[in-house]
């Protein structure tokens, strides 16, 4: 297939409600409360200016098909997922294709243009399977629609037209898509055509194109938050109260006023957000989007704000947090409450006490607060006027995003606007929106200038919404064969609750364990949390995984076999996935002293529902050196995600997972001292570099061909810690019961 990446304008980015006049407009289908909307209208109806809207797809005159995407693109493929959708139906040629992103105020206009199935969001993937069968219908609508308008034109039945990279043709007669896609918008169909079964598909999962936003990446004419230049825009640099929740105590600002392009000096106070004028109806609630208490210099140019900022006198109230002090104060409150054995049940099965075991394992486990680490720091650039504001953003959810930014205005929705740009790196933090509302905070108290903000690597890491603290302590009575008869365990959060690959696991949902009970705890911390690749499962998975590992030594048993006697009863998909991860590993192949191999398996987000989710499993070879010197020297992936729509991008995301899930088991961790985080910057919050990389072997082979294409980029965080930290008590017979495994002691002799 030729492939001739798109090419799109500065405009299309910004504006991603770039109006198509002289074109083709397909409406979303129209599904339950949709459909009474738009019965008294035909599909693609002009609006009363004459142009053409369309909430998912628009073909132009020059055949360009416009597929505009509720989905963020975070560098994980989702917009050239969906234009794949669609294309797959449309029967569009690939080089034909463009993509935008949708514009939520066209959701806040005509409710459900964007809004699908599970995934309503302006976020998610690609591969949802409502979103999918979605944008496909789509595609196929407006196929049909072109192929009628081109039947009306010769005189022929519409099926007897063949559609086929966007040309239509009848015997010797053929037609472009954009000869006739103006008079296909005007009609309607009798009724919606039939997908194509999947044994038809000529391009999903037969073809692996490029994103084709990569050129625009590479050449760096992609317009990133960071990238966002307006006329008259003036920069902003932010300090905000570094124990999180703590206050601004007094500043100086005519300490900096006289510097080199200062123009003001604005205070951030939580307690002065106007509020929405209307319910909100942001996704996620406004609960953890609250603006912090901070400080900014507003400048000509950023250095210069910088400067003045790094200047200004500032003195902070630290508040309660600063009770704080250290690690080991956080860490033994967490001891205390598991102690006391008070958690809220989650799961129950059996009666854990009336088990008298042969012998009993139990263990404690640690994961701390991590820092997303985008490349690109948090940003945004806003205008806001007495009657208006317009916002421009690399938010991972818009609908979200455009919520906190009525909420910070106090504005009237329809008065907002907002302008999606791509994001240098999510993994969540960018869910929320808080840092769009400080963007907003700043820009309204300097009104009818566009202000952008932008927080330094060190601010950008001090005022995380980290990774959730998490303390497990798990229980298991097993007997006298070593498997298991009754499991305990208790969760302690600190941030954040969910309980994927906690209470979800095969090993708790078969009923091959009878006597199961597991509870959670609390324990409040000032130190916001929030969305983190794999939220809570990336913790909940390394603390299972290793604790399966643990009862399997116990045991006796080879952690594999001990693993596939306790899924014997569960799907086969998942035993799958593990012999062939340590066949393909050498599971069998001895290795030389100081050398060992490790096996996990999770599955995201379905663990314990059968034929769901990407069940991932990752076996791990390391090395290690009697002073305690790391090397990891392969990894072996195997998974099922049912199917694959795109090879070479799941591979992609699967990589990026390993990578992710092995800096944070190896490196990541911050430490709180006196209430503040203690790490800023990568020379004391150190990631993985090239040098550091082992060899990462995808393996296709153990997909079912399932009829789902389950998402992938969040499930590869799970077994890969927890198969690094077993290989290394194969190397060394040390157990390693915490992250980041730079900090333990791994010394052997």
């Amino acid at each position: 297939m030729t492939r001739n990446p798109a090419t799109l304008t500065r405009r299309q980015f910004l504006i991603s409600t770039a109006r198509i006049a002289g074109g083709m407009a397909i409406s979303a289908i129209p599904l339950g409360a949709q459909a009474a909307r738009m019965a008294s209208k035909p599909w693609g109806s002009a609006t009363d200016d004459g142009e053409e809207f369309s909430p998912w797809i628009a073909i132009q005159a020059d055949d360009t098909v416009v597929v505009r995407v509720p989905t963020p693109e975070i560098g994980n493929g989702a917009m050239t997922q969906v234009a794949m959708n669609v294309a797959e139906e449309l029967e569009c040629a690939w080089d034909k294709v463009r993509v935008e992103f949708a514009a939520y105020a066209r959701e806040f206009r005509e409710p459900g243009s964007y809004s699908v199935g599970l995934q309503p969001f302006f976020g998610g993937h690609g591969t949802d399977h409502d979103r999918m069968h979605h944008a496909m219908q789509l595609g196929a609508s407006a196929r049909e629609r072109l192929k009628a308008a081109a039947a009306a034109r010769w005189g022929v039945p519409a099926d007897e037209i063949e559609a086929r990279d966007s040309v239509l043709r009848h015997g010797k007669r053929t037609l472009a898509f954009g000869d006739v896609a103006e008079a296909a918008g005007a009609i309607t169909l009798d009724f919606e055509p039939a997908l194509k079964p999947q044994s038809e598909w000529r391009f999903l999962g037969k073809a692996a194109p490029p994103k084709l936003n990569l050129p625009q990446v590479v050449n760096g004419s992609a317009i990133f938050g960071i990238d966002v230049t307006l006329p008259n825009m003036v920069h902003a640099a932010l300090r905000q109260a570094p124990v999180h929740g703590g206050r601004l105590k007094s500043h100086a600002p005519d300490a900096v006023k006289d510097m080199p392009g200062v123009r003001a000096v604005i205070v951030i106070d939580p307690r002065k957000t106007p509020g929405s004028p209307v319910k909100s109806e942001a996704e996620f609630g406004l609960e953890g989007s609250e603006v912090r208490s901070g400080v900014a210099v507003i400048a000509d140019h950023y250095w210069q704000a910088k400067m003045a900022l790094d200047a200004l006198p500032v003195e902070w109230d630290d508040r309660l947090g600063a009770y704080w002090e250290s690690d080991d104060k956080i860490e033994a409150k967490q001891i205390e409450i598991l102690d006391r054995k008070a958690g809220r049940k989650v799961w129950e099965a059996g009666d854990v006490d009336s088990v008298e075991p042969a012998q009993t394992v139990e263990a404690t486990y640690h994961t701390p607060f991590c820092e997303h680490a985008t490349i690109e720091p948090l940003n945004g650039t806003a205008l806001v006027t007495d009657d208006a504001a317009e916002v421009w953003h690399p938010c991972q959810d818009m609908k979200q995003a455009f919520w906190v930014a009525v909420d910070e205005t106090g504005l009237a929705p329809e008065k907002v606007k907002l302008h999606q740009t791509f994001i240098g790196g999510g993994f969540g933090r960018r869910v929320m929106a808080g840092d769009l509302r400080t963007v907003v905070a700043v820009a309204r108290q300097y009104p009818g200038v566009p202000v952008k903000v932008i927080w330094s690597r060190e601010e950008t890491t001090l005022q995380g919404q980290y990774r959730t603290l998490l303390a497990t302590r798990y229980k298991a009575g097993l007997d006298a064969a070593g498997m298991p008869q009754a499991i305990e365990g208790e969760a302690c959060f600190s941030g954040l609750e969910l309980v994927f690959g906690y209470m979800d696991t095969p090993y708790v949902q078969s009923g091959d364990v009878p006597n199961v009970r597991l509870t959670k705890s609390e324990l409040p911390l000032h130190i916001q949390t929030g969305p983190y690749r794999g939220p809570c499962y990336n913790s909940h998975a390394f603390m299972a995984e290793t604790f399966v590992d643990e009862c399997a030594v116990a045991a006796g048993v080879d952690p594999l076999e001990y693993r596939l006697k306790l899924l014997k009863n569960w799907e086969e998909s998942w035993k799958q996935c593990l012999r062939l991860a340590a066949k393909h590993a050498g599971w069998d192949k001895p290795l030389p002293k100081g050398q060992g191999r490790g096996i996990a398996i999770s599955n995201w987000p379905h663990a314990g529902e059968r034929e769901a989710g990407s069940t991932i499993c990752a076996v791990a070879r390391v090395e290690v050196t009697p002073e305690g010197q790391l090397t990891v020297k392969q990894v072996d992936v195997t998974f099922d995600c049912g199917r694959v729509a795109n090879r070479d991008a799941v591979a992609a995301q699967l990589e990026g997972g390993v990578i992710y899930g092995m800096n944070m088991s190896i490196n990541e961790g911050l430490t709180v001292k006196n209430g503040a985080i203690v790490e800023s910057n990568f020379d004391s919050y150190p990631m993985l570099k090239m040098t550091d990389m082992p060899p990462i072997n995808i393996h296709f082979d153990a997909l079912t061909g399932h009829d789902r294409f389950a998402m992938i980029g969040e499930a590869p965080v799970g077994p890969i810690g927890p198969a690094i930290g077993n290989a290394i008590y194969q190397a060394t017979g040390k157990r390693l019961r915490r992250t980041p495994f730079r900090k333990q002691d791994m010394s052997w002799s």
